[in-house]
């Protein structure tokens, strides 16, 4: 069953000039059939101007929803997002994570009821972030050879997935896996995010939240599939993210793996 619309949450916060270069990305998909929500994490005036004159010139629907800033709320920041959402798939992208043209087509192709889709990325180091927002460097332009030069001098950590694409064979996972959730590129049905309330609210700063919302979809008997060599995107580089909560916030999904818990004690109805 292929998602009649998709809606496309992009988080972000005080980082407009990478946003750009996400939303033009998403102008540019080769498959039409989708909406942007710029889900806003308290960002400032720089980042309004943007999204306005990114909505200005769109070829698509694109909704802005803010929050105030009290320090990192993405999980609610998705929410918002999500509740603004007219598409019964939704996928999460973050401001910093560029879309190659058959994103949203792969993710569609990758679409399965009864799975949710964790999509991969290229991580760009500092130098290479620096000359992709300086010069508006469009990365759907490299061709083979500049991939395979970029990677050899380390502005990529990978270049086997831009250079081929494998089918949706084998991606399907019958047990649950901690690797590689995360939810910079996360495709979900609107259906199971309802049936779990979403992400959790709850949790404080940095970290785990994405892994939380895939054990209680899992706990629901929601199932994974890897999106790898199908939906990479090109993650830009920034600084770490303060992780003070990170400890706890991991023992509470350790916990919930176990009381298999389902629903988010704070999340879409609140």
């Amino acid at each position: 069953m292929s998602p009649a619309l998709i809606s496309v949450v992009i988080t972000t916060y005080n980082r407009p000039d990478a946003l750009t270069a996400v939303v033009e990305a998403c102008f540019a998909q080769d498959d039409r059939r989708f909406e942007i929500i710029i889900a806003d994490d308290g960002s400032g005036h720089n980042t309004q101007q943007t999204v306005a004159a990114l909505q200005a010139r769109s070829p698509l629907p694109l909704r802005h929803v803010w929050q105030e800033d009290l320090g990192f709320r993405a999980a609610r920041a998705r929410n918002l997002g999500t509740l603004n959402a007219c598409g019964d798939y939704i996928i999460f992208l973050d401001g910093d994570c560029v879309p190659q043209r058959n994103f949203i087509s792969q993710h569609r192709k990758l679409a399965q009821p009864g799975y949710m889709v964790q999509g991969s990325r290229i991580l760009l180091n500092e130098p290479a972030t620096a000359r992709v927002l300086g010069q508006h460097l469009d990365l759907s332009t490299l061709d083979t050879g500049a991939k395979l030069a970029w990677r050899r001098s380390g502005a990529l950590n990978k270049v086997l997935p831009l250079l081929m694409t494998l089918p949706d064979v084998g991606r399907t996972r019958r047990r649950f896996t901690w690797r590689r959730i995360k939810s910079c590129n996360m495709a979900v049905w609107r259906a199971d995010l309802d049936l779990v309330n979403g992400f959790d609210e709850s949790f404080l700063g940095w970290g785990h939240e994405d892994a939380d919302l895939v054990v209680r979809l899992y706990n629901a008997g929601v199932l994974r599939k890897d999106g790898a060599y199908a939906t990479e995107v090109f993650h830009l580089w920034h600084r770490e993210a303060k992780r003070d909560h990170e400890t706890s916030n991991r023992a509470t999904v350790l916990q919930r793996r176990i009381d298999r818990t389902i629903v988010a004690t704070k999340g879409l109805r609140a």
